[in-house]
This record gives C-alpha cells, sequence and structure tokens, in this order.
C-alpha cells in the first residue's frame, strides 16, 4: 500500500479545524442562491452514453440546460466503493476508464475538469456522522465523467466525487446525505449515478436493441420504485429487501442502488420528483432517472 493511501486510510485525511479555518472557503465567495439546486439521480446505463448521441444523453443534455448552471458538482457514483467515506481533494482529478471490453474511442476520452480541494474540505467538515477522508488518488470514474461530460462538455464547472462506503446499509448513506443539503443552497448540484434496476447477469444481449424491454421482474420493481419516490415513501425505499422478492433479482448487489439514497436524502419539502430515461433496457436494467427541485 501506497504511504499516502496507508495514512488517508488510518487517519480519515484528517485536517485540524484551525486548518481548516485557514482555508479559504469555495462557498464564502458564492452567493446565497433564492432557491436550492436541484439534485438528480441519473441512471447513466453504459459507458458508451457517454459518447453516443442517443436518446439517453440527449436527455442529459436538456436536463442541464433546463436547471441553474452549478458552482461545482458532487458526484456520488456506483463505481467508487470504500471502506470508509472520501471525497475527491485533488486541483485536477484524473479521468478514469474503470471497464473493458469497449471500443478505443471509449478509452481516448479525457474529462479535464477541475477539482476543488477548498470544496472538499468544507465537504468534510460538514458531515459530522463519520470522518470523510481526503482523497487525492481516485479521480472521475465513468459514472461521473460519462454523465457529466454530456452535462457540462466545456469541463470548466469543478467535479468532486464522494466515494460510498460500501460496509454500510442503505439507511446509512440516505441519513449521511442530509448533511449535504447546506451545498444546495450554494449552487452545488449533487448527483447521484447508478441504476434502480441493475443486474449485468441476467441482461438479455438479443434485445439490447428492442426499446423499453424488460422482463417480469424488472417491469415490477421498476414501476414499484417509481411508485414509492412518487408517493415520499423513503422507509419503504430504504428497505427494499421487503418490497417483493423481485428486489433481490433487480438489486443483486446494492452498489448501483445507494447514489438514489443519497438523492432521497437530499429531497427538499414539497419536492415533487421529475422522472426523466424512463426506460428499461435488455430486460435487467433501467435508466430511469429523477430530479428534485
Amino acid at each position: 500500500m501506497k504511504r499516502r493511501n496507508f495514512l488517508y486510510t488510518v487517519t480519515g485525511g484528517l485536517i485540524s479545524m484551525s486548518a481548516l479555518t485557514g482555508l479559504k472557503r469555495f462557498t464564502d465567495g458564492l452567493a446565497q442562491e433564492e432557491s436550492l439546486m436541484p439534485v438528480l439521480f441519473i441512471g447513466h446505463g453504459s459507458p458508451m452514453n457517454g459518447i453516443e448521441n442517443n436518446p439517453f444523453s440527449q436527455q442529459w443534455e436538456k436536463t442541464a440546460k433546463s436547471i441553474p448552471v452549478p458552482k461545482a458538482i458532487l458526484v456520488v457514483s456506483a463505481h467508487w466503493l470504500t471502506n470508509g467515506t472520501f471525497v475527491t481533494a485533488m486541483d485536477r482529478p484524473q479521468t478514469i476508464h474503470d471497464f473493458g471490453g469497449f471500443p478505443e474511442e471509449l478509452f481516448a476520452v479525457q474529462y479535464p475538469a477541475p477539482g476543488n480541494p477548498q470544496l472538499a474540505a468544507e465537504t468534510k467538515a460538514l458531515i459530522t456522522s463519520t470522518n470523510v477522508g481526503l482523497n487525492h488518488d481516485w479521480g472521475l470514474d465513468h459514472g461521473a465523467w460519462t454523465v457529466v461530460r454530456r452535462m457540462y462538455p466545456d469541463a470548466g464547472i469543478p467535479v468532486l466525487q464522494l466515494s460510498i462506503d460500501y460496509s454500510k446499509g442503505a439507511e446509512y448513506h440516505y441519513n449521511l446525505a442530509k448533511e449535504l443539503a447546506a451545498l444546495r443552497s450554494k449552487g452545488v448540484l449533487i448527483i447521484g449515478s447508478g441504476n434502480m434496476v441493475h443486474n449485468l447477469r441476467m441482461i438479455a444481449w438479443d434485445k439490447m436493441d428492442t426499446p423499453n424491454y424488460g422482463f417480469d421482474w424488472a417491469i415490477e420493481m421498476h414501476e414499484l420504485f417509481k411508485q414509492k419516490i412518487t408517493d415520499g415513501d423513503h422507509q419503504s425505499l430504504i428497505r427494499y429487501e421487503s418490497l417483493s422478492k423481485s428486489a433481490k433479482l433487480a438489486i443483486p448487489t446494492p452498489d448501483h442502488y445507494y447514489p438514489l439514497m443519497y438523492i432521497l436524502g437530499l429531497q427538499g419539502k414539497n419536492e415533487a420528483p421529475v422522472f426523466f430515461n424512463d426506460q428499461l433496457v435488455a430486460g435487467s436494467l433501467n435508466m430511469t432517472s429523477v430530479q428534485f427541485g
């Protein structure tokens, strides 16, 4: 293990309060917004959505144009799973190609958005329920850059990632999200990037080009998730395993589901969900996305 990684593991990237006070706070220079920045859960699907001009990527572009331009972006991606919670804190996050078997064109993509160490320190300070490490080794994985690249192609907005502590359950992540709420009033766009229905082992490869094709169990959970989100029934969504026997097929592992918990935890009072990209793909996936605010 690199010495720096070992120190992050042991200390969580601990910084003293005096050091934090000495930093020029990123949000000090941001005006208090009259309304809260929206929050988004985005079904990111295949990495190819990052370079293909298809209905999903087109809708990401439309969504970006329909909301205020963010001062910064914080992404909770299904592809950064850690023991403990970390936030990227480097000036220039690398573009991570964390996949295989795709065209070279995809591996050649770079998304050179800046990071923001000051905002990372502030994010760490906002979260008091656990120690948050400041990470300088990760970057932007494909759960982040494939989406944000389509939304903000100029790469001029700072982008940070918050990791998912995979040793914790859904309720932990839901409650942790609430501690990030202050960022919404400062123009920070928070995105959860995953998929509500995500079972790669059961993909119907012969149905990849069949629009909105889903197995019966995927259709059932697809509709159940939307209904519970519409009803504001967060507790049922936190305890998703109890919704139906089909839940084990829709979410065989919770990595792609946990980002939804962050967006539900950030939902404000009287904020109704707006669904988009609401389609099933290849039998066992869905691209359903939701906006609050």
